[in-house]
């Protein structure tokens, strides 16, 4: 926006606002200027007033050199395309002489006729997706475009977010849409960590219901038109269950007994990778990357000898040079050479001085350095931190990979807490950290993880993505609280702005308290699949033989409930007022309904318990039997209405041939082939309270 300076007199105000008055519009009596917010911000954003344009005027446009655009949005969808610049509402030229980089674009709106010009194809379509925003604006206001100069380019050439498919894939209409969307944004790549949703040619570790080659390359050329970039990852060395959990494949195998590593000394280990490596870049074929995974790991090459670093690195360069023999420029996750090399805990200390990141550095760098002619130098060590990106230690890592000679990359993350939905902010602040980083050291990008490890929905996923928009593109110009308020007038409309409205930060913690609700002291829910019994690591039952023992054993969790259920009845107020004035994205907000409706139903069982509990005449014990009955009636009505709105845009059951792996991390959404594992606490409540009635 155009700076202000403050006025010094009443006088003053009057001549300014009088030369504003003409400015806008002469025609005009009483002008609203309107409040118009592009996500990600623009370099530079100039509002001089009102021109005379409204939305429904723009009907036309001429795009110089034949460029033809890809219809993303509202405004491109219905707009005629003229071949010649007389009579156009809107004037789109290339010019590769203009001072901007790679995406940049100048917008210009006068008073009756708006122009964009770019020094390449891509810029002028970024400058069509802001002007899109500027009309949606307009509309949601019943105002004019305003007269303005926009010009802007991006602080980070490579804007990523991971899209990992491993536990669920999306309906292929979704993932279309996805891209749309992303468009809009101005996010530039996907890293797709493709698992076994491939019908990889090569190898038979396709999931029954995974897309063929040809229907990836379909979402990769819909991608590539709107300037998506996907790149895919395999994971290779470590995580690979998704291959060993095959009975065919214990041989190569780094422990005969576990599904999660493969043995870097066996040569079939490479003829297997590099198999899948080659069906996936056919799949994505214009990506500039291979991820190749490696985190995470512990191998022994089967009792070899050699060390896990000297593992790795064996390991690390016969990818490399794979990648490179392929076209390809391998990501390779960094975590378990810092490791090895007594690094790790560091970088995620923020309370460490440099002296002391450096002492700690000075007494294990040898780790690293006695073998540092074994890192491979056309790898891109992709430096993750979920957390903590500020820290000294990291930026410290960082340097060292780059001093040496070494490609490095940042990864941040839009879900730091793996449960239903993404908690502390949707990262936001450690995102902007990651991203001003990275734009200060002269990096070349960022990615957004964005793990499946407890399937949110991916529309969950929204406003982290828009946080990494907004902070790679712009650079520090929002707060996190000025971004909040854009986010929801980019996302539902302008009326969404309004602070009433904020309801995601407001739901997140009846989230992270719903996650072990149900669950006794001594476990969690993401242990119940593992456990024998996980019905005994479910919260005891009330006695009814000993009323108000229960309650008063519970006091804190009851209290915990009341408190939860407000915030759920306060969060459903906001989302059906949204639901009244946005104008868009109705389906996430759909989504959000389903997560408060969910964890509303664990807090309500147990205030129903409370009740049943009750030393009084208020249910006899054939009442408090039929309180049981509706408690397993709300939940069944939950699942279904949970479960249809899910089902509109992802696969939620699995095949039934679908093999399960041994799950090292415990990922709850991969132990069942329906979506059981969902409501996994839930329904060993609803197993035990069947068992006391039969009991009783």
């Amino acid at each position: 926006m155009s700076k202000r300076i403050a006025p010094k007199s009443k006088l003053s105000i009057l001549l300014i606002l009088g030369i504003i008055c003409c400015t806008i519009s002469c025609t005009d009596p009483n002008p609203k200027l309107g409040n118009f917010q592009v996500l990600p911000s623009p370099q530079q954003f100039d509002i001089q007033g009102t021109s005379d344009l409204r939305p429904d005027d723009l009907k036309s446009v001429f795009i110089d050199r034949g460029y033809d655009l890809p219809l993303v949005g509202e405004l491109l969808n219905r707009l005629d395309f003229s071949a010649a610049d007389e009579g156009v509402d809107i004037i789109a030229s290339i010019s590769p002489d203009i001072n901007l980089g790679l995406e940049g674009y100048q917008l210009k709106i006068d008073s009756d006729k708006i122009t964009i010009r770019a020094k390449e194809e891509t810029g002028l379509f970024y400058g069509f997706m802001t002007l899109q925003q500027l009309v949606e604006d307009a509309t949601d206001q019943g105002v004019n475009l305003p007269l303005c100069q926009i010009t802007d380019q991006p602080k980070l050439t490579y804007r990523a977010i991971h899209l990992d498919v491993k536990h669920h894939r999306e309906k292929k209409d979704y993932y279309f849409s996805m891209m749309d969307r992303l468009a809009q944004i101005k996010v530039n790549a996907i890293i797709l960590e493709i698992e076994d949703k491939l019908q990889y040619p090569s190898q038979p570790v396709g999931s029954p219901d995974a897309f063929t080659t040809d229907q990836w390359r379909e979402i990769n050329d819909y991608a590539l038109a709107r300037n998506i970039e996907i790149s895919p990852l395999v994971q290779g060395l470590g995580h690979a269950s998704f291959i060993l959990k095959h009975e065919q494949y214990n041989d190569v195998r780094d422990d005969p007994e576990s599904d999660w590593a493969f043995n870097p000394l066996d040569d079939r280990t490479y003829e297997i990778q590099f198999d899948l490596y080659r069906d996936a870049m056919e799949a994505f074929p214009n990506g500039r990357y291979l991820h190749v995974g490696g985190d995470e790991v512990h191998t022994t090459g089967r009792g070899s000898g050699k060390s896990p670093l000297q593992l790795n690195l064996i390991w690390l360069n016969k990818v490399c040079q794979y990648a490179a023999e392929n076209g390809r420029t391998p990501i390779f996750w960094d975590d378990m050479p810092l490791k090895y090399a007594n690094f790790y805990s560091p970088l995620y200390n923020l309370n460490l001085r440099q002296e002391e990141v450096d002492s700690i550095w000075n007494a294990n760098e040898s780790l690293l350095t006695q073998n540092l002619d074994d890192f491979p130098k056309n790898c891109v060590y992709m430096r993750w931190n979920y957390h903590t990106p500020q820290a000294l230690a990291n930026k410290k890592v960082m340097t060292w990979f780059t001093e040496n000679g070494m490609q490095v990359m940042g990864a941040t993350a839009g879900q730091t807490r793996w449960v239903l939905m993404p908690q502390r902010e949707s990262n936001i602040q450690n995102i902007k950290s990651f991203a001003i980083s990275s734009i200060e050291s002269g990096s070349d990008g960022l990615l957004l993880t964005l793990w499946d490890d407890d399937s949110p929905h991916f529309e969950l996923y929204w406003r982290g993505i828009y946080a990494f928009s907004e902070y790679t593109w712009s650079g520090d110009k929002r707060s996190k609280d000025r971004f909040k308020k854009i986010y929801r007038q980019r996302s539902f409309g302008s009326s969404a702005a309004d602070e009433s409205l904020a309801f995601i930060d407001k739901l997140e913690e009846p989230v992270g308290k719903w996650l072990n609700a149900l669950v006794g002291e001594k476990s969690e829910r993401r242990r119940l699949v593992k456990l024998d019994n996980p019905v005994e690591a479910i919260i005891d039952l009330p006695d009814l033989e000993n009323k108000g023992q229960w309650t008063e054993k519970h006091r804190d969790r009851l209290e915990s409930a009341r408190k939860m259920l407000a915030k759920n009845d306060s969060v459903a107020e906001m989302l059906n007022r949204l639901k009244e004035v946005s104008n868009r994205n109705q389906f996430t907000l759909e989504v959000y309904e389903q997560v408060n409706e969910l964890t509303r139903f664990t807090f309500e069982t147990l205030l129903a318990l409370e009740k049943i509990d009750t030393p009084s005449e208020v249910l006899d014990d054939t009442q408090a039997l039929e309180e049981l009955d509706q408690i397993k009636l709300r939940f069944s009505e939950l699942r279904e209405n949970l479960e249809m709105v899910y089902a509109k845009s992802r696969v939620i059951e699995k095949p039934n041939n679908y093999l399960l792996d041994q799950d090292h991390h415990r990922h709850n959404a991969n132990q069942s082939r329906n979506f059981d594992w969902q409501f996994i606490a839930e329904l060993k409540l609803l197993e035990k309270l069947e068992n006391m009635k039969l009991q009783d």
